[in-house]
């Protein structure tokens, strides 16, 4: 049992890490990774426990999907696709924004939420670029749609890869009961983002003009290694699609492929590395052992249980609390350690009290999903979005996404509250 000088000083490590990192006085890595060595230092964790607490799947995930992107854009492939989203959007700014993020949507569905920043964060900074818009509502339209869009299926975001492997829930049961759900609140984000940035959706004719005078055909530098990225990636997100059957997870297949890659490119990888951004993955580590140590003391889980008690284990009112304690948990915590310690309690619910638990874990991943949005910190795609952006120069402050992405979320818990009561309850 872990000492009550223990529990006290994780929590403020804890609230302290995260008033630096709200504060942005110092930045976000150097804070989670102090905030990670003082739990070490003062014994609330061990070195060994430390390292358990780190998600490597989600780490080596990242690493292996951001060397196949720093290979495949320098093919020119990600320009041409920005001239032709503007294209098609007639080089309207609040056109492409809303393009943008279909597309963000969709391909998080299908790949994966962080996937799929890494491949269109490139191509947004293109297109704002050259229309000289602010890209900040762009990206966190981005940030926005490909959780929202993650949410609906099992290899979406990876609190629902965790709460399938656990449950052994399939492919087609996450589309069948989340995708419903997904679109009304797709719809509802894009037209509150399409209001609240009335103003910064502006460009001029000239810009425009410029956007319809582009060749999308010139923007292609390399078509033999534009042909080998290409199959290597078709083959990754194959491998994302069956990874239930091959029985490997995704970090696995990122990897095979991003050594795939570097293997028949021949790219000198002392370049590639260049492309990963490493200050994210080091924010990663620092969260993951903060939080681990949380969850080492019992605090997660007391939250948890306190929470469950309110309801007296009755399914309709479980379901809607998980949802919101979720959701609101998930803004603040990385989602993936908070789901990893509502799984075994779950279940744990389930087995004491002889309860249908499925609402349970569609509510789990609903709010995890969902409530991600909340702010820069809250799931794996925002912080990646804030370092490409931050390596571009462009700043997205907490408070700036917070007070756009917080509400909005709130409004999408809302729409899964009501759908899982009608559905389900």
């Amino acid at each position: 049992m872990p000492h009550e000088w223990q529990v006290m000083t994780a929590i403020g490590i804890f609230l302290l890490s995260y008033g630096l990192i709200i504060s942005e006085k110092i930045h976000r890595m150097t804070v989670a990774l102090l905030g990670a060595v003082v739990m070490l230092l003062l014994g609330i964790l061990s070195q060994e426990e430390a390292v358990h607490a780190v998600d490597f799947n989600t780490l080596g995930l990242l690493i292996g999907m951001m060397i196949i992107v720093g290979i495949l854009r320098r093919t020119g492939v990600f320009e041409y696709f920005a001239v032709k989203a503007a294209k098609a959007a007639k080089g309207s700014p609040a056109g492409i924004l809303i393009l943008l993020s279909i597309v963000t949507a969709v391909a998080s569905a299908l790949l994966d939420n962080v996937t799929t920043v890494l491949l269109i964060v490139p191509v947004t900074l293109s297109i704002t670029d050259t229309l000289d818009v602010d890209p900040v509502p762009f990206l966190i339209a981005e940030v926005l749609a490909a959780n929202i869009g993650g949410t609906a299926t099992l290899i979406g975001d990876p609190p629902n890869i965790m709460i399938g492997g656990a449950v052994g829930l399939s492919f087609n049961d996450f589309v069948f009961n989340l995708a419903p759900i997904v679109l009304p609140i797709m719809v509802v984000t894009l037209l509150l983002l399409r209001w609240i940035y009335r103003r910064e959706l502006q460009a001029d004719d000239a810009s425009k003009a410029r956007i319809m005078a582009l060749d999308e055909t010139e923007t292609i530098k390399d078509h033999a290694l534009l042909r080998k990225s290409a199959l290597v990636l078709a083959l990754t997100i194959l491998g994302f699609m069956l990874h239930g059957l091959l029985h490997l997870e995704s970090a696995t297949i990122a990897l095979a492929g991003a050594a795939f890659l570097l293997l028949i490119t021949r790219e000198e990888p002392e370049d590639i590395l260049l492309a990963v951004e490493w200050p994210t993955l080091f924010f990663f580590i620092g969260l993951f052992i903060i939080v681990g140590a949380l969850e080492h003391v019992g605090v997660i889980r007391w939250v948890a249980e306190a929470g469950l008690r309110l309801t007296g284990g009755a399914v309709g009112p479980t379901t809607i609390l998980i949802l919101w304690l979720s959701a609101i948990a998930s803004a603040f915590v990385d989602n993936i350690p908070f789901v990893a310690t509502m799984i075994p309690l779950i279940k744990a619910m389930g087995e004491m009290g002889g309860m249908d638990t499925m609402p349970l874990w569609w509510s789990l991943a609903l709010g995890a999903c969902l409530g991600g949005n909340g702010t820069i910190i809250g799931a794996s795609a925002n912080v990646i979005v804030a370092g490409m952006a931050e390596k571009n120069g462009i700043a997205i402050s907490f408070i700036r996404f917070m007070k756009v992405a917080f509400p909005l979320m709130l409004v999408s818990i809302v729409i899964a509250h009501i759908y899982l009561w009608l559905r389900y309850l």
